[in-house]
C-alpha cells in the first residue's frame, strides 16, 4: 500500500504541483488522501482521491470529501481518463464514486450497524431511544466499507 500511495502522490505533484497535500489514516479502511486545492485544479473546486486498504481501490471526487454534498460533480471525463490510467500504473483500480456511494449490504459490519446494536442495547436497558424513521442517510453506501474509519 505505501508504495502505491507513493505513486499515486508522485502523479498527482507532477500534475497539480507541490501545492497538493497528503494524509495517512490509521486504523481506517481508506490508506490516504491527496488533497488538491481548487486553484490548482482547474475545476474551480478541490479535488482529493483516496486509497483503500482494501484491494487497493482508489476513488476521486471534488469537493472536500466522499461524505459531503456533491463529491461526484464536476470531475470531468479527461480527470477520469487520467486517474484510470495513474491507478492502473500504481497497481490500484480506480472506483467511481457513483459506484461507492451505492448502498452496502455486505457481510462487514459498518457504523450503521454499530448505531443499530447501540439502540438495541439502550432499549434492552430501558432508555427511552427517539423513534426515528428508516432514513436513506442512515443507510451505509460501499464507501462507508472501503474508505471509512474501521
Amino acid at each position: 500500500m505505501v508504495r502505491r500511495f507513493a505513486r499515486l502522490t508522485e502523479a498527482f505533484e507532477g500534475r497539480f504541483g507541490p501545492s497538493c497535500r497528503t494524509g495517512l489514516y490509521q486504523d481506517a479502511s481508506v490508506h490516504g488522501v491527496v488533497q488538491v486545492p481548487a486553484a490548482a485544479t482547474g475545476l474551480g473546486r478541490p479535488l482529493w482521491a483516496e486509497l483503500s486498504n482494501f484491494g487497493g481501490f482508489v476513488t476521486a471526487g471534488t469537493g472536500d470529501a466522499w461524505d459531503t454534498p456533491g463529491p461526484a460533480e464536476g470531475l470531468p471525463a479527461e480527470s477520469v481518463a487520467w486517474l484510470d490510467a495513474v491507478c492502473a500504473a500504481a497497481g490500484c483500480e480506480f472506483v467511481p464514486l457513483a459506484l461507492l456511494l451505492e448502498p452496502y449490504d455486505g457481510p462487514s459490519p459498518t457504523w450503521a450497524d454499530e448505531d443499530a446494536a447501540l439502540v438495541r442495547a439502550l432499549q434492552a436497558a430501558g432508555e427511552p431511544v427517539a423513534d426515528e424513521d428508516d432514513d436513506e442517510e442512515a443507510r451505509p453506501v460501499r464507501a462507508d466499507r472501503h474508505f471509512q474509519w474501521v
